[in-house]
């Protein structure tokens, strides 16, 4: 599913397409730094882009434009219609495809999955597979309070385990007055601590493929 934006006024979604359109190469520096773009290389922004309508991909069309459409009956044997919608996708020159999550404010972290009880039961089997892959406890609960997060580290593990460089950014704008969102990295880290105790993943630095990424919104304007 292709989703058209307007283009945005405030909040996550504002920063995100500022810094595709207007500053691209802003992560590329702590994504060298953490090993998910090798050598000079820089990310090549395929969402969200002006001349696209800000558009926002999910389902087979997320993978569409990371070049992966040969995946996408698989992924509908692995999560049902109407799946995380990604703030942004960009891909490396080695091949690499990065899947972006960005935040401004720390209620953006709290969700819940409210999928029908069939949906939900696919749901929970893709969730339960990623949780015995990372050595998370199966009585940890993904379907309440961080469902999100979870959601995304689940379609990360499907990329990976059908043989892609797959990479998940969590991306976490600092100093976003215009939402009151958290002033600085360590701020967004206190929150994160919460996401991380709820979900099992105790050492979240462990988890292959993910990175923490922050961006200051001063930097932008």
């Amino acid at each position: 599913m292709r989703v058209t934006q307007q283009p945005a006024k405030r909040g996550s979604q504002k920063w995100m397409q500022d810094l595709v359109d207007r500053h691209p190469g802003s992560l590329d520096g702590q994504l060298r730094a953490s090993g998910a773009l090798t050598g000079g290389s820089s990310l090549t922004w395929r969402s969200p882009l002006k001349g696209d309508d800000w558009a926002e991909y999910r389902d087979e069309d997320f993978l569409n434009c990371l070049g992966l459409k040969g995946l996408s009956t698989d992924l509908a044997a692995y999560w049902p219609r109407r799946g995380p919608q990604w703030d942004a996708l960009a891909t490396g020159a080695d091949g690499r495809v990065f899947l972006v999550e960005a935040k401004a404010h720390a209620h953006e972290l709290e969700s819940h999955c409210q999928a029908l009880p069939e949906s939900r039961n696919v749901i929970a089997d893709a969730l339960n597979r990623t949780k015995k892959y990372l050595g998370v406890s199966p009585e940890a609960d993904w379907l309440t309070g961080y469902y999100q997060y979870a959601n995304r580290l689940a379609h990360l593990q499907f990329l990976r385990n059908k043989g892609v460089d797959a990479w998940l950014i969590f991306l976490y704008f600092t100093s976003a007055d215009d939402v009151n969102g958290p002033a600085s990295a360590e701020e967004w880290r206190s929150y994160q601590q919460s996401l991380y105790r709820h979900l099992g993943l105790w050492n979240a630095k462990a988890i292959p493929g993910v990175v923490n990424a922050y961006v200051d919104v001063q930097s932008l304007r």
